[in-house]
C-alpha cells in the first residue's frame, strides 16, 4: 500500500512538472527573441542629405550686386551750372557809356523819347503838366517828379530858355546833377578782408549778384570767400556753390534750417585765415513774416561784425521792374541795418529808368552798381552821366545855351 501512494504520488509530480513546463513556454519562451531586433534604429538615420540641400545661398548675394548704374545716373551736375552761367559773349570793348546805350533801350522809350516829344510842342503850360506825367510813369515818385520839375521851370525862367530844345538839355544837366553828388565807390579796407553783406527780397537777382561780384574779383586776381548765409532757402546755397565753383571763389555753408549768423561768423574766420581779399554775405530774403526776417538780418550783422568789425558795404538788391513797390520792400531794409549802397537789378528789362533818381531821392542812399544784362560784365558801377545820355540818346542834342542869344 506504500509503495502504491509513492507511484501515484510520482506520477502527479510528472503530471503537474510537465504541464507547468508547457505553460511556461507558453507565456515566457517565445517573447525573448525580439530584443535583438536592431535594424528599425539604423532606419533613422538619413538626416545628412536635407542639410546639404540648404546650401544655395550664393546666387541671391551675387543679385543684389548691380549698383552701379544708380550713380551713373546722378552724374550730371554740369547743366545747373551752365544754366546759371549765362556769359552770353560779353563785349569787353564796350565803354560804360556804350553799355548803358546797348541796355537801355526800353527805358530810353518810356521815358527820354516820351519827354522829347513833349518839349517838341514848345513850353507851355500843358507841356510842364505832361513832363510832371511822364516823370511820375517812368518811376521817379510824386515828390521827387515835383520837386525836379518845380526846379527845372525856375532854372529856365533865370536862364531865359525859350525853345524845348534847350529845357530837354537843361533837364539832363539837372539830372547829371541830381544824380552825381553821391559817392558810388565800393568801400574796401586797406588790410585785412572786406566784408560786403548783401541783403533784399528773394526774386530780385541778389544771389545771382553775388555770383557776378564775386566772379568780377577773382578774374582780378582776388581771392574771393561767399558765405551762403540764406539757410531757409536750399536753392540758395546751391546756386552760390556753382557760382563759387563757375568763379573760382570758395564758398562756405551749412545745412538748410541753420542759424544764418553762424554761418556768416564761420564765412570770415574761414576769409581770414586764407588771407582772403573779399568776403560776400549772401543773407535770407523770406522768412515766415517781415519781423522775423528783420530780427534774423540784424542778428547776422551784430554777430558777424563781433568778429569781422563794421560790415565795409551793406548792400540792398532792388529790382528795377518793381518800381514804387520795389522801394517799400526796400525801406523795411533800411529800418533794420544800415544800408549803405544799393545794386539795381533787370535795369534792362522793362524798367523805367526813373527808379534810379527815386532811389536817391526816397531812401537817401545811393545806386552803387546796376545789372544791364545776363552776363557777369552786364553787372556794373553806376555811372550817372553814361546812365543819363543813354535815357536821351538820339532823342536830342545838347545845346550850350552860354551860346544862345536869348540867354
Amino acid at each position: 500500500m506504500t509503495e502504491e501512494l509513492i507511484v501515484v504520488v510520482l506520477a502527479a509530480v510528472l503530471v503537474l512538472g510537465g504541464g507547468g513546463a508547457l505553460l511556461l513556454r507558453r507565456r515566457g519562451g517565445p517573447p525573448e527573441a525580439p530584443p535583438t531586433e536592431a535594424p528599425p534604429v539604423e532606419e533613422v538615420e538619413p538626416e545628412a542629405p536635407p542639410v546639404e540641400e540648404v546650401e544655395p545661398e550664393a546666387p541671391p548675394v551675387e543679385e543684389v550686386e548691380p549698383e552701379a548704374p544708380p550713380v551713373q545716373e546722378v552724374e550730371p551736375e554740369a547743366p545747373p551750372v551752365e544754366e546759371v552761367e549765362p556769359e552770353a559773349p560779353p563785349e569787353p570793348d564796350l565803354t560804360p557809356a556804350q553799355r548803358f546805350r546797348a541796355r537801355l533801350g526800353r527805358a530810353r522809350e518810356s521815358l527820354g523819347t516820351s519827354v522829347a516829344a513833349i518839349f517838341g510842342r514848345g513850353l507851355t503850360e500843358e507841356a510842364w503838366e505832361e513832363l510832371e506825367e511822364s516823370l511820375i510813369a517812368a518811376d521817379v515818385g510824386v515828390e521827387a517828379t515835383m520837386e525836379l520839375v518845380e526846379g527845372l521851370r525856375e532854372r529856365c525862367q533865370q536862364e531865359g530858355v525859350r525853345t524845348g530844345e534847350e529845357a530837354l538839355a537843361l533837364l539832363k544837366e539837372v539830372l547829371r546833377l541830381e544824380l552825381g553828388t553821391a559817392d558810388r565807390e565800393l568801400a574796401r579796407r586797406q588790410e585785412g578782408t572786406t566784408v560786403w553783406l548783401v541783403t533784399g527780397v528773394n526774386g530780385t537777382g541778389k544771389t545771382t549778384s553775388i555770383g557776378k561780384l564775386a566772379a568780377r574779383h577773382t578774374r582780378e586776381g582776388e581771392r574771393v570767400v561767399l558765405a551762403a548765409a540764406d539757410t531757409f532757402r536750399a536753392a540758395a546755397a546751391d546756386q552760390l556753390e556753382r557760382w563759387g565753383q563757375t568763379s573760382g571763389a570758395r564758398v562756405v555753408r551749412a545745412g538748410e534750417g541753420a542759424d544764418p549768423a553762424s554761418v556768416a561768423f564761420d564765412g570770415y574766420a574761414s576769409a581770414a585765415a586764407a588771407d582772403a581779399d573779399l568776403l560776400l554775405v549772401d543773407t535770407a530774403g523770406r522768412l515766415q513774416n517781415k519781423t522775423a526776417l528783420m530780427d534774423e538780418l540784424r542778428k547776422t550783422k551784430r554777430v558777424l561784425e563781433r568778429e569781422a568789425g563794421p560790415c565795409d558795404e551793406v548792400l540792398l538788391v532792388v529790382d528795377a521792374t518793381t518800381g514804387q513797390n520795389g522801394l517799400s520792400q526796400a525801406q523795411a531794409f533800411l529800418d533794420a541795418v544800415d544800408v549803405s549802397g544799393v545794386v539795381l537789378t533787370k535795369l534792362d528789362g522793362t524798367a523805367r529808368g526813373g527808379i534810379v533818381i527815386a532811389i536817391q531821392r526816397q531812401l537817401g542812399i545811393p545806386v552803387k552798381v546796376v545789372g544791364l544784362g545776363e552776363s557777369v560784365d552786364d553787372l556794373a558801377p553806376f555811372d550817372p552821366d553814361a546812365f543819363v545820355d543813354a535815357l536821351f540818346a538820339e532823342v536830342a542834342q545838347d545845346v550850350d545855351l552860354e551860346d544862345d542869344e536869348t540867354g
